[in-house]
């Protein structure tokens, strides 16, 4: 490990969330949900206004609906964000050419091996002039956190949030991580951390007073090794440049295996809505679905089925694990299952969580409020392209752009107004009204190129930024 925090870890705040309450003025400062709108839909990003009200990421829309029934509920637009996901990595990349992103909103940086930062006070300037340059190019803000390796720099960075920037200082590390949860150390899950709890650990430092071999005894050899290292403070993993994605997978070992059939295929849908989740954050989508089991004697299998097209569609998905563990045998237990997704792409369309059209009751009519927006739901009868989803960019010829708050029975309503304009006015028109069509996304920031790039700090004499240096 080095001896100075010249590892940084950026995670832009609620990122999809506060594009939308950017993008829409009449949502900022109001609780933003942004997923999959129909009726097995999921919570991909909040925002804080919302998660005051116990909505999280990965959450079941439904579950959200309950909890925030006023909330703005809108489909996510992952063009815009990959658009801005891009502004933000080239301003990363201004820092170092060792960026390695973790997803559309998420980087480690290796501030030395782009010769940016060198001791403490080197690396804290360049946090905040990122962090100052981040807001100047699009208008939204994200956490950093500075620290010596990897796992403590993102750790930093989740006490900065929101919108903040925490240093970790040399020679601090071991008093920081020694209160944390268990649960703080990557690699530890609810299953570890269930299984630890158990045998008495629920703390870093009870994990780091356990001993080596007492974690390799509960945990086996390679994942005690590791865990211990972690609790010490150790992590010597490099900052890796951008590399091409293979695969995106969940999976799950069980205390106790599984025996009931019905059990095992609900544990199956369950991590195939996860690994729609992880697939959805990174912006990708993917053809060859593979399930993984492992039975109780300790043998893996795995069966894949390749689709005819690249797909992000969570009943897709759970439909083809579905047909795959009907092939495996797990009579005699299961302890481990896992669903993951090769073959992957970048996605293509915009709406990108599929939204089957359910058939409404005569007595189930949904209104437009304009606090909550509302589920868009087409008419049978209209054609794809009049089908408006709820945080839709649409132009009109009279009134001009705007979005989409919701639609049902043949209506759409549409408040009007741009990133740049206060809130709008709200008005409603027939779905298939020629006047309205799909528009396209306006930028949060009017002259991003006004924005100044990162100035880099002079080293000192002597100093010589390694490449790759850890």
């Amino acid at each position: 490990m080095r001896n100075a925090p010249t590892i940084l870890h950026l995670d832009m705040d609620a990122f999809f969330a506060s594009v939308e309450q950017a993008s829409k003025p009449s949502l900022r400062g109001k609780a933003v949900v942004v997923g999959g709108l129909g009726p097995r839909g999921v919570v991909a990003t909040a925002s804080y206004e919302a998660r005051v009200f116990g909505v999280n990421s990965a959450m079941p829309m439904a579950q959200a609906r309950r909890r925030a029934p006023n909330a703005a509920y809108l489909v996510p637009r992952f063009t815009v964000y990959r658009s801005i996901s891009e502004q933000v990595m080239a301003l990363l990349r201004e820092l170092s050419p060792l960026v390695e992103p973790l997803s559309l909103d998420e980087a480690f940086v290796d501030l030395e091996a782009g010769g940016t930062a060198w001791d403490e006070e080197s690396a804290r300037l360049a946090g905040v002039r990122l962090r100052a340059d981040i807001r100047a190019v699009t208008g939204l803000t994200g956490s950093v956190g500075l620290a010596a390796s990897k796992m403590l720099a993102k750790i930093a960075s989740e006490q900065a949030k929101p919108d903040g920037l925490v240093l970790i200082e040399p020679g601090t590390e071991r008093a920081l991580l020694a209160p944390m949860t268990v649960r703080t150390l990557p690699g530890v899950g609810p299953a570890t951390g269930d299984h630890l709890r158990r045998a008495g650990i629920t703390t870093v430092e009870e994990l780091a007073e356990a001993g080596e071999d007492e974690l390799v005894r509960l945990l086996g050899k390679a994942h005690g090794h590791a865990l211990y290292a972690m609790a010490l403070a150790h992590d010597d993993r490099p900052v890796v440049a951008e590399r091409e994605a293979k695969s995106v997978s969940v999976e799950d070992t069980y205390d106790v295996d599984i025996h009931d059939r019905l059990r095992v295929g609900l544990e199956v849908q369950r991590l195939a809505d996860r690994c729609v989740g992880r697939l959805r954050g990174a912006g990708l989508s993917g053809r060859t679905i593979v399930l993984k089991v492992r039975r109780y004697d300790f043998s893996t299998l795995t069966r894949s089925e390749t689709l005819r097209g690249p797909t992000d569609d969570p009943a897709v998905i759970r439909e083809a694990a579905a047909r795959l563990l009907e092939a495996v045998d797990t009579t005699g237990g299961v302890r481990l299952l896992g669903v993951g997704v090769t073959g992957l792409a970048d996605y293509t369309q915009e709406d990108l969580f599929a939204q089957a059209a359910q058939p409404h009751s005569a007595g189930a009519v949904e209104a437009a409020p304009v606090a909550a927006v509302a589920e868009a739901v087409p008419e049978p009868e209209e054609p794809a392209e009049r089908h408006w989803r709820a945080g839709q960019d649409v132009r009109h010829t009279e009134y001009g752009p705007g979005w989409v708050q919701g639609s049902g029975l043949g209506r759409v309503t549409v408040r009007f107004e741009t990133p740049q304009s206060p809130p709008g006015r709200v008005r409603t028109f027939s779905v298939g009204d020629p006047a309205l069509e799909a528009g396209e996304p306006l930028p949060l920031v009017l002259d991003p190129g006004l924005a100044h790039s990162p100035t880099r700090p002079t080293p000192p004499s002597g100093h010589i930024a390694v490449p790759g240096a850890g």
